[in-house]
């Protein structure tokens, strides 16, 4: 619990409530952890979701997947980042999305209707809790917004270019780490992979931008004509 505990402290869901705090809430939530082996399901589209997700170690993956098998790419989840929440919180509800570790993973699960129901104390940390997961609602509604930004561009380039723009202001820098390898940057962009390569191939030819696997650089804010990099 040690190790977890460092995990918990730096997650915003837990921002502003003291460790030992912490471990009263987690009593009072019935929270209990679950190890993942890599590509392992968490939960698949039209699973019943009751519970919040908090990763421990390890990374999940959230994505859309078709009849088919064809899968977007959603979100990548790190140590002390939160997933379910949405589904939890609005009943529950049937999943419409798949999660999946993407490696090795260790998961602490919160009952949704135990956070949002406060006991008879009404512990001041526990609505810290509420506020917190409020805030973090907010925080996915504004990443859904830019995705679909992203993905709202005409071509490949175009989304590349809003993707990376929008990478470097998170970062305040032009250079800049991506949390995506390649195949993933296409998934969460929903492009294909070869046409988005032949793109990046092309903008770093044309000293728009460099990279080296996961980090960029932004070499020519002015390249863009259609101010993607500004």
């Amino acid at each position: 619990m040690d190790a977890s505990m460092s995990v918990f402290k730096e997650s915003k869901l837990f921002d502003g409530i003291e460790p030992s705090e912490i471990m009263f809430l987690l009593q009072c939530l019935a929270g209990y952890e679950r190890d993942f082996f890599k590509n392992e399901y968490l939960y698949r589209f039209g699973d019943q979701i009751d519970a919040i997700g908090l990763v421990i170690s390890g990374k999940v993956h959230v994505f859309n997947e078709d009849h088919w098998g064809n899968k977007t790419m959603m979100t990548e989840i790190r140590p002390g980042g939160i997933f379910g929440e949405t589904f939890a919180a609005s009943g529950p509800m049937l999943s419409t999305v798949t999660a999946v570790a993407a490696e090795d993973s260790r998961i602490l699960f919160l009952d949704m209707r135990r956070v949002l129901s406060t006991c008879t104390k009404a512990c001041d940390f526990h609505h810290r809790l509420i506020r917190n997961l409020v805030a973090e609602l907010a925080q996915k509604n504004i990443q859904l917004n830019e995705k679909i930004s992203h993905m709202s561009k005409r071509t490949t380039q175009e989304k590349l270019l809003s993707y990376l723009s929008a990478q470097s202001r998170k970062a305040g820098s032009l250079s800049f780490e991506i949390p995506f390898n390649r195949q993933q940057l296409a998934d969460y962009l929903h492009v294909e992979r070869t046409a988005m390569s032949k793109e990046l191939s092309k903008l770093k030819s044309e000293q728009v931008i460099d990279f080296e696997r996961r980090h960029f650089v932004i070499k020519d804010k002015a390249k863009s004509t259609a101010g993607y990099l500004d």
